[in-house]
């Protein structure tokens, strides 16, 4: 419980979603009423007159912007005008409405896919703007960049409190398995536990094995978005990750031998590696709102492999 939240009005957008569930479940904890969830079939938030209805409906005191349309490299390869298209109407036009119906604030969750693809690591919010985004992710990562300069715009000028916040991939309970648009630790999870299950002797891999990626536990960024909606006012984008850096090769034989497969590993190098590296400099969470990530990554992987054995059940 803390002060912040008992009697707050919220808009949580996507908050029936992977992350949304975590970051609705946070502020119950933290006294906040129950927060309304707009759906996509009674509120298409590409659509302005739809977005006016709910927040004509709720008077929100605090929106926080979640919704999203995500993939892996392969939905993102097959999609780029509707990443593009989507994202940016949704999250422009929440923003535009928001300061017009009087939103004291607005919490803008964006994507480490805006970094650009060859940034130093680890990636630190000054390097935001420093190159184009690797070319798999390019429009999706752009269009939630723009929400950060309109964010900065609406601030300057009309002196609207919307924040950004940059996640590294999120992994955890709950998350997306399907083979067409998942992210990569829930698409090895199912290879592993598949196989596994069926007793096969190899799993394929897309790529070489070689990058590197960040995972952040859903539960800790759910944390992070809450701390981030009570404690933060500022103008800079602020990232949000756990501090450490795995390469996919790594990454499959540790999710391998949690989910007990004992078979090969067969890299498919036809298929890309997306961007070389990915890891986020952390320190401005910490030292502005005060989050720390809490989970191990161990931990958070079997908890996630455990949630998706029961949910096959």
């Amino acid at each position: 419980m803390t002060g912040f939240w008992p009697g707050k009005r919220v808009v949580v957008t996507g908050g029936a979603g992977f992350l949304g569930t975590f970051v609705v479940d946070a502020l119950l904890k933290r006294g906040c009423p129950p927060p309304m969830v707009p759906r996509s079939r009674e509120h298409d938030l590409r659509r302005e007159g739809d977005i006016v209805h709910m927040l004509e409906a709720t008077h929100p005191d605090v929106v926080i912007h979640l919704a999203a349309v995500v993939g892996g490299i392969g939905a993102n390869r097959e999609n780029p005008g509707r990443f593009f298209y989507d994202n940016l109407m949704m999250g422009v036009q929440l923003i535009e409405q928001a300061r017009l119906h009087g939103v004291a604030k607005l919490v803008a969750v964006g994507t480490v896919c805006s970094y650009p693809k060859f940034a130093p690591v680890p990636f630190r919010e000054e390097d935001l703007w420093d190159g184009y985004p690797e070319e798999t992710n390019a429009p999706y990562g752009l269009a939630k960049k723009m929400l950060l300069v309109q964010s900065q715009a609406y601030r300057q000028q009309y002196g609207f409190n919307s924040i950004f916040l940059l996640p590294v991939n999120l992994y955890g309970p709950g998350d997306n398995f399907d083979p067409a648009s998942s992210h990569v630790i829930p698409a090895l999870i199912k290879k592993c536990v598949d196989a596994v299950d069926a007793g096969l002797d190899e799993v394929v891999v897309w790529g070489t094995g070689s990058a590197t990626r960040e995972f952040l536990y859903v539960e800790d960024a759910a944390e992070a978005i809450v701390l981030a909606a009570e404690r933060y006012d500022g103008a800079e984008p602020v990232n949000l990750g756990a501090g450490r850096e795995i390469s996919i090769r790594d990454l499959v034989h540790l999710i391998a031998k949690l989910a007990a497969f004992k078979g090969r590993i067969v890299w498919d190098a036809s298929k890309p590696d997306g961007q070389p590296r990915r890891m986020l400099d952390t320190s401005r969470a910490a030292t502005s709102f005060g989050f720390v990530a809490k989970t191990s990554f161990e931990e958070g992987l079997r908890r996630t492999i455990d949630s998706y054995r029961q949910a096959r059940r």
